[in-house]
């Protein structure tokens, strides 16, 4: 999930990728949607979207600097074993912040 004018960033650095990424834009462009914030506070996710996602009744909001994540638990868990067996990319083993 983006914030509108993060997104409108984003959008535009996919749509000038070549060609050869059209498939990846179709997805990402062709999912994109807005979505309402309802009075107590929920985000309101299509089901198509949910599907997608593999959400169901529980979901982690993670945030990534500039954007949102919505995670199913059990695949986050399972991602988040998955980093933590793999090694650290040089780009952090330096990291200063």
């Amino acid at each position: 999930m983006f914030p509108r004018p993060v997104w409108n960033g984003f959008r535009e650095k996919l749509v000038a990728l070549p060609m050869s990424a059209d498939g990846w834009k179709r997805i990402f462009l062709g999912s994109a949607m807005d979505v309402e914030i309802d009075a107590s506070a929920r985000v309101l996710i299509s089901p198509e979207l949910r599907v997608a996602a593999g959400l169901t009744k529980d979901v982690l909001l993670m945030g990534m600097g500039s954007r949102l994540e919505l995670w199913d638990p059990l695949a986050y868990a399972a991602q988040e074993a998955k980093v933590l067996e793999s090694p650290m990319p040089d780009a952090l083993k330096d990291f200063q912040g």
